[in-house]
């Protein structure tokens, strides 16, 4: 099967949990024998093209905007432009496949043109970003995703809270959404044995100190504020002896001056961003991982932390608890509450063994429901049943 694939993100581009995704998910396709292009933005000293894990990747020069909605516009068109030529001289071609809305008009453009089935992945929603929609920004965005959700032949989705989600906010009919879970590499992750630790780890905190940490962006709704509200009563719990670490760019000034008003910021540290193989590295040594998220589709970061080893803390909203088994991968505490948080955390640096115990089970449930071979081949029962179906239909 050749397959087109378009996504904004791809590594070294990173913006979120996109280019992670597709650059794990379309190296398993390939062993399963498709062909993939993939249609990707210009970014760096990164190759127009290159062969990637046996990916073919396409990147596009997209000119530059006034503002972020005429790049968008920009992007399209430079992406429908490669694509159509790609199509043109390297098909026929027997699937599309977008991810989110950015790349949503080029998609769509290419599947009529050629009349070729298109599938999205929606990896989360506008309405779901701010809980509601509430300017014209918003209102243009939500109508995008609404345009790829009606053009899809399928939707494939990251949990059954998204599957939800797709169906009232997008209103796509239940039956058209497939979920599929993210995955992740587990194997690339160092043990405490691989490098020089403690002396890593001295970095960050004191011997004493337990660490507890959370990575991500900044935004509103991934709950860093529950969760340096939280940290006052886990510090004095634990007698002064756990270290707060933030992780990830963007603007923390708000934060970081909300850790000083709570009277932490000796016992707080942002990061700002940090390369793969330090953060590797850093989940090896700390103690516990923190995700409060007030709105999380999936939560991949969750499976980073499982890989790592690291026991997990997570809010029960979107796809968490299903990601995280509470009390058996995992403590699941209420959504923007910050005594429930502290509970949690608490749960787990005062219980050592309890903690391993949640690692242990972690861990082999990366293999039995986030292992990418596995949803690889899920993602290839979507393709084959568009494909068969698509065989039977009569294109105007």
């Amino acid at each position: 099967m050749k397959i087109l694939v378009l996504t904004w993100e791809f590594p070294p581009r990173l913006v979120g949990g996109i280019a992670r995704h597709v650059a794990e998910l379309y190296p398993e396709l390939v062993k399963l024998g498709h062909e993939i292009h993939l249609l990707t933005v210009e970014f760096g000293q990164a190759p127009l093209y290159e062969l990637v894990e046996g990916i073919h990747i396409h990147r596009v020069p997209v000119g530059y905007g006034n503002d972020f909605f005429h790049w968008v516009v920009n992007l399209n068109q430079s992406m429908g432009m490669h694509g159509g030529k790609l199509m043109m001289e390297e098909g026929p071609f027997d699937l599309i496949h977008a991810h989110d809305w950015l790349v949503g008009d080029a998609a769509i453009a290419l599947k009529h043109t050629f009349k070729v089935p298109l599938i999205a992945t929606i990896h989360a929603t506008e309405f779901g970003r701010y809980n509601g929609i509430y300017n014209n920004d918003s209102t243009y965005i939500s109508g995008k995703e609404k345009l790829l959700a009606y053009n899809a032949w399928r939707i494939i989705v990251c949990s059954q809270y998204m599957r939800r989600e797709v169906e009232r906010v997008l209103e796509s009919p239940w039956d058209k959404i497939d979920v599929i879970y993210n995955g992740i590499r587990p194997e690339k992750k160092p043990r405490w044995q691989d490098f020089d630790a403690w002396n890593f780890r001295r970095r960050y905190a004191e011997d004493r100190e337990k660490i507890v940490y959370y990575v991500g962006r900044m935004s509103y709704e991934k709950g860093v504020s529950v969760l340096l509200n939280a940290a006052p009563k886990v510090i004095w719990e634990m007698g002064g002896n756990a270290k707060f670490v933030i992780i990830g760019g963007g603007n923390t000034n708000h934060l970081q001056q909300q850790a000083w008003n709570l009277g932490i910021w000796d016992k707080c540290y942002f990061t700002g961003f940090m390369s793969d193989d330090e953060l590797n590295k850093f989940q090896t040594v700390a103690n516990c991982a923190v995700f409060p998220s007030l709105y999380e589709p999936f939560g991949i970061v969750a499976l980073e932390s499982f890989a790592a080893r690291v026991p997990v803390v997570v809010s029960d909203t979107g796809g968490l608890p299903e990601v995280v088994q509470h009390t058996k991968t995992g403590v699941v505490s209420s959504t923007n509450n910050s005594e429930s948080l502290a509970w949690g955390i608490l749960e787990v640096l005062k219980n050592p063994a309890y903690a391993q115990w949640l690692i242990d089970n972690a861990y082999q449930d990366l293999e039995r429901r986030f292992s990418w071979p596995k949803l690889a081949q899920q993602t290839q029962a979507v393709y084959d049943r568009v494909v068969e179906e698509r065989s039977h239909v009569h294109w105007e």
